[in-house]
């Protein structure tokens, strides 16, 4: 006879492999377009401002679509913005077989596309929750993780191979069948526990709750804040990474494809870890430790080497702990904050642990750029700063490394300070 935590637990599987096989679906997609606009109009910029055009709304609109959701039916909310992000992909196959794809087109599906998926994402935490049992968050989260790994490594892999067999026709097929599964399980197969949904409160007054919950806990806030400060270092690193590897005498366009691979397959690896590691004493130290580690090692250990062995190496240790602490973060967040606060508080996080992304590339590649890479330009001559950082071009983003280094340590130490002071127990 089955108990309800493995009817539960099944639930979750169902759910979480068909919205993982729709969203490697979608970014399939994503992927191939940007291969599409590459080729019409051969300008970087461009690739880049159709990913600006989803992620915007994300960072925007996230504080709001959290409320927004908590208003309505869970799952009735997740269909419906699924449907209205698949029938955006219906017209870019239509605008496209008729010859009359355009890329403000594609600007304006995407921006939409994102709003959907802005308010679909608070609901889906939501659902996660209520579908999976207290013991086995952690399991679910690190299965999260390990999805979102694969779906990293496998989509550009993929959706090149189909894009260069069948154009985007194949690529857009594939999208919208995936979408169907997913669309199919969860409409017909998981059956969602009550939850109280608010239906009077203005929009307002429910971001204000959300907003005031987080006051009301400054651990949470507290552990969001280093969020956002670890998603700066990193998409930091992130734009000096290519200025860093190309340019030297060692790297490479294709040493650069195998290092940032290896990030990848490092967080597969820290994902199936995750899954399978016991309960900690402390999540909360967990969360600060692993990142300064992350944040220390790979900074540092990229700066000062000069073997794309060693950057492979960095990036193993510098993202295999990723998944170990998104996987505890998740489960302080779910047994800290109400199921029906949910929706509004997971959305506040959205915005305030991704808002510091964009600006962290900014920082990273104007530091390079017009700090870093000049200075050693000019005094990279000294015997001290060529043994630690090389010399020529390439030798600015390795400063910027240790620089990075140096914050991302700074950070975890203060954090950890912060965060001893608080309490955190799991009913």
């Amino acid at each position: 006879m089955k108990t309800k935590n493995t009817y539960d637990l099944k639930n979750f599987y169902i759910l979480w492999s068909t919205q993982s096989l729709s969203q490697l679906g979608s970014s399939i997609t994503a992927f191939a377009l940007t291969l599409w606009l590459y080729e019409t109009t051969g300008s970087a910029l461009s690739t880049a401002a159709l990913t600006i055009c989803s992620y915007a709304p994300y960072v925007v609109m996230s504080i709001f679509a959290g409320a927004l959701t908590d208003r309505f039916d869970k799952k009735r909310t997740m269909l419906v913005c699924d449907t209205l992000a698949a029938l955006c992909t219906i017209i870019v196959f239509l605008l496209y077989r008729s010859g009359n794809l355009a890329i403000w087109h594609l600007y304006a599906i995407n921006a939409f596309s994102g709003l959907m998926n802005t308010v679909q994402q608070p609901a889906s935490e939501v659902t996660m929750t209520l579908i999976v049992p207290k013991e086995r968050y952690q399991k679910a989260s690190a299965l999260k993780s390990l999805s979102r790994s694969l779906i990293s490594v496998l989509n550009p892999l993929i959706a090149a191979a189909l894009y260069s067999l069948a154009g985007l026709d194949i690529v857009i097929a594939t999208d919208i069948i995936s979408f169907a599964i997913a669309f199919a399980a969860l409409a017909l197969f998981i059956k969602m526990p009550e939850v109280t949904v608010v239906k009077k409160e203005s929009t307002i007054k429910l971001v204000r709750e959300g907003l005031g919950f987080l006051k009301q806990t400054p651990m949470v806030l507290t552990m969001l804040l280093f969020m956002s400060g670890v998603n700066l270092i990193a998409s930091a690193f992130d734009a000096t990474l290519p200025g860093y590897v190309i340019p030297n005498p060692k790297g490479g366009t294709n040493v650069l494809g195998i290092v940032t691979s290896s990030a990848g397959l490092a967080m597969i690896a820290g994902s199936l870890i995750a899954a399978h590691l016991p309960k900690p004493k402390d999540r909360v130290k967990v969360v600060y430790v692993t990142m300064l580690i992350s944040l220390g090692s790979e900074n540092f250990l990229l700066a000062f080497s000069r073997e794309p062995v060693l950057w492979c190496i960095g990036q193993i240790i510098g993202w295999i702990l990723v998944p170990i602490m998104s996987t505890n973060l998740e489960v302080i967040l779910r047994n800290t904050i109400p199921v029906e606060l949910q929706g509004r508080v997971y959305a506040c996080r959205n915005t305030l642990q991704f808002f510091t992304i964009p600006i962290g590339l900014f920082i990273g590649g104007l530091m390079v750029d017009n700090v870093c890479e000049p200075y050693m330009e000019t005094h990279g001559k000294s015997a001290a700063l060529t043994a630690m950082f090389g010399s020529g071009k390439g030798s600015g983003a390795a400063m910027m490394m240790l620089i990075l280094g140096v914050v991302g340590s700074i950070l975890c130490f203060v954090t950890g300070r912060r965060l001893k002071k608080y309490h955190y127990t799991e009913g």
